[in-house]
């Protein structure tokens, strides 16, 4: 059974303010047990001085009868200061009074009297006499020559000194107890506050909806944060964290870094949500959603929702580039196509010895580059692309070449075809481009090899270079020299960003009319 956050805050203040109520309740009868015991002390310690000094009391102990005028002394002053006894007594100890008229003559009890009698010393002492356990003031009484001839013994009774300490303990207890009621009181006050706040949930419902609710946050592919009127962000998703690239604790970000340009605070003055809303963050476009967080009718936060909309494009990217593989196997189709058509023509007009050398110039082309495409290129994907890409070329008029000193083995398997589609694709497609102007002998050169800790291809072209300020803008997504009315800008970001993926890296080089080779650099284990 689980007890409610009430009950625990009940138990927990009533258990402190107990505790503390004891501690200091022991620690006051402690000390005022001390305290009064040292005022009770010294109470009977001045009391029996005054009483030493008063001079019918030396005087009458020096007379035959010294009770009849001692008695009537000590009995008032007595009852006036509250003592239990008042005794004088002689050198020898025999009282001349005493609360009970009869024990007056016998000899005084408790043997304490030792430092008054004999070194005439004022002192306290605890003894036991004929009235029970006392708190004793001693003191000597002189004569007119300073001799000791006698004592008096004021005395106060343990069980009074206690009596009056457990009275105040008694005040202090009841105290203690209007303490505690209101210690309960406002406990219970506490907890409805509390309950209030949490909209009468307990912690261990509410620590079931963190736990979900940051279960289904994580499980969100979406980016989520969510930000207060002063922009500081108070809950993220890891999605965010990856898209936005945040590290560490992120409680002390402003939105305004996050999301600049984005004017984060128009949805607290307007109330209302934004929706698909284009923000261009670094080298990312996201896509943005943000609703209103109300509370008593107030904007009290914004959530928001944002995706990545690079990945989308990357993603119809990587579509567009399998199409184009598509359409380079169709050109190699179509090419075939052609010369069946041309040989069976021949063959009906039976030209049979152009018809054989056409034969032969085919079989010879393709043998040669067949040795190299299957004998030395050895993985199945990268002999398909460039088998579609020499269909391509032939349909441009363009040579294509593989470099005799191609070798390359089958590829690790992290390496897959939508990587060497948007790679080797996207760059040999660039080349035939870039020849595309050339009069004469429009060359494409590809190169491969994976001796050593890297797997290299290299693209070379005999076009026109590539003029020396573009240089630096090559790679960024958008950027194109080429007129058209499609899309363009797109081919060489994504090889950038595909070797990056891979852990690569991609580098060119280019002559103004002397053409241009792109090398991509791969290692062979991707961590």
């Amino acid at each position: 059974m689980k007890l409610s956050l009430q009950t625990k805050i009940l138990v927990l203040v009533l258990s402190l303010a107990f505790l503390i109520i004891i501690l200091l309740t022991a620690s006051f009868t402690y000390l005022e047990a001390k305290e009064i015991e040292k005022q009770k002390a010294q109470l009977a310690l001045k009391i029996s001085k005054t009483i030493s000094f008063i001079p019918e009391v030396s005087s009458a102990i020096q007379t035959d009868d010294p009770a009849e005028t001692i008695q009537p002394i000590a009995e008032r002053i007595r009852k006036e200061i509250g003592a239990e006894f008042v005794v004088v007594g002689s050198k020898e100890g025999i009282r001349y009074s005493h609360p009970i008229p009869e024990r007056i003559g016998e000899k005084m009890v408790g043997e304490d009297n030792y430092r008054a009698l004999v070194e005439g010393k004022y002192y306290t002492s605890r003894a036991v006499g004929s009235l029970g356990p006392s708190l004793r003031g001693k003191s000597p009484i002189f004569n007119n020559n300073g001799q000791i001839i006698g004592i008096v013994s004021v005395g106060i009774l343990i069980k009074d000194i206690k009596e009056q300490i457990f009275q105040n303990v008694l005040r202090v207890s009841f105290k203690s107890l209007i303490v505690l009621l209101i210690a309960a009181g406002g406990s219970v006050l506490l907890a409805k506050n509390i309950r209030k706040d949490t909209m009468g949930l307990e912690p261990y419902q509410i620590a079931t909806l963190y736990t979900e609710k940051d279960a289904i946050l994580q499980s969100i592919r979406e980016g989520l944060l969510s930000y207060d009127d002063t922009g500081r962000v108070m809950m993220m998703n890891q999605t965010a964290r990856k898209l936005l690239n945040i590290k560490g604790d992120f409680r002390h970000l402003n939105i305004e870094k996050l999301m600049p340009d984005s004017h984060p605070y128009q949805i607290f003055e307007t109330g209302e949500a934004q929706m698909d809303q284009e923000l261009l963050l670094e080298d990312k476009t996201i896509i943005v959603n943000r609703a209103p967080i109300f509370h008593q009718n107030q904007v009290k936060g914004v959530v928001a929702s944002f995706r990545d909309k690079t990945e989308i494009e990357e993603m119809l990217n990587t579509i567009s580039e399998v199409q184009r593989y598509s359409e380079d196997l169709r050109a190699q189709t179509h090419e075939f196509t052609n010369k069946l058509y041309v040989l069976s023509s021949l063959l009906q007009l039976e030209e049979y010895d152009e018809a054989f050398d056409m034969i032969q110039n085919e079989t010879t082309n393709v043998e040669v580059k067949n040795r190299i495409l299957f004998n030395q290129i050895e993985d199945s994907r990268i002999q398909a692309i460039l088998l579609g890409k020499i269909g391509k070329a032939s349909e441009k008029k363009v040579t294509f070449e593989v470099d005799a000193n191609s070798s390359l083995q089958k590829l690790p398997d992290h390496i897959n075809l939508t990587h060497l589609i948007v790679m080797i694709g996207n760059l040999v497609d660039n080349a035939f481009e870039a020849v595309a102007d050339r009069d004469k002998n429009p060359t494409v050169t590809f190169f491969a090899t994976d001796i050593g800790h890297d797997i290299i291809f290299e693209i070379h072209d005999n076009g026109n270079g590539i003029p020396i300020e573009d240089h630096a803008f090559l790679f960024h997504r958008g950027f194109t020299n080429k007129r058209s009315h499609e899309p363009r800008g797109y081919g060489l970001a994504n090889v950038k960003e595909t070797v990056n993926q891979l852990g690569g890296m991609v580098e060119f080089h280019s002559e103004p009319g002397r053409g241009t080779v792109f090398t991509v650099y791969l290692p062979k284990e991707h961590s």
